[in-house]
């Protein structure tokens, strides 16, 4: 889905965002709510000074806007592969993005997610997977590493993995797997507006990520070892 339909779909009532290249940046409104809005578009490289600019505007909501749900709307290839951007320290800038979402979060502000197009890698972590809630359109594409590159880092081989990934979600790209793990709260289709005034509505206690993905078959795991984890550490 094109971004100016994307922002038509979810703001019924009006928006002020404005787009600059790969970037768009605004707020909306719909069923009452004002909302900023962050986003990439056309499956855009995050490098240093993206992430940086994000970053940015993720504060300017903090500073001027207490308490202003933020919506991140992500359609990335993951931060970008180049020299330039490794010997300049792009580790650091997403970091710092990571940051400035965890403190928009820790001081108020409600944050969701939507994967409307592609999102990959660290573009992903470092974004909407840090959000209160994570959502994504039926026809979106997630994935962190792709199953060749997963071979070459893990030396399994790939006729392994591909093997793993038929039965295990944790193996396998794809917006229904990261449903199934629980990664993606909810797949939003139809009434976009009220998909997002339903989630800006609905409580935000802990993180139910482990839960959903045992719930749902995709991390059968993960739960009851966090669980453990946290008793014999009291």
């Amino acid at each position: 889905m094109d971004v100016t339909t994307l922002l038509d779909r979810l703001f019924p009532d009006g928006h002020g965002v404005a787009v600059d290249g790969v970037y768009f940046q605004g707020d909306g409104r719909a069923y009452g709510n004002d909302v900023a809005v962050v986003g990439t578009l056309d499956n855009a490289p995050i490098g240093i000074e993206l992430a940086f600019r994000m970053a940015g505007a993720v504060l300017e909501v903090v500073r001027s806007h207490p308490g202003r749900p933020i919506l991140l709307l992500v359609d990335t290839q993951g931060q970008r592969l180049s020299h330039r951007d490794e010997l300049l320290g792009i580790n650091g800038y997403m970091a710092h993005l990571a940051k400035c979402i965890d403190l928009a979060r820790r001081s108020g502000h409600r944050v969701l997610g939507l994967v409307y197009g592609q999102a990959v890698s660290g573009g992903f972590l470092a974004t909407s997977l840090l959000a209160d809630r994570c959502y994504a359109l039926p026809d979106a594409e997630i994935r962190v590493m792709n199953l060749p590159a997963m071979a070459r880092v893990t030396k399994i081989p790939l006729e392994r993995l591909t093997e793993l990934s038929a039965a295990s979600p944790v193996f396998a790209p794809g917006v229904e797997n990261y449903r199934r793990m629980g990664a993606i709260a909810a797949l939003w289709d139809g009434d976009l507006a009220a998909c997002l005034s339903e989630a800006l509505a609905a409580p935000t206690d802990g993180d139910p990520r482990r839960a959903l993905g045992e719930e749902r078959g995709g991390r059968l795991m993960a739960r009851i070892v966090a669980d453990r984890v946290r008793h014999d550490a009291a």
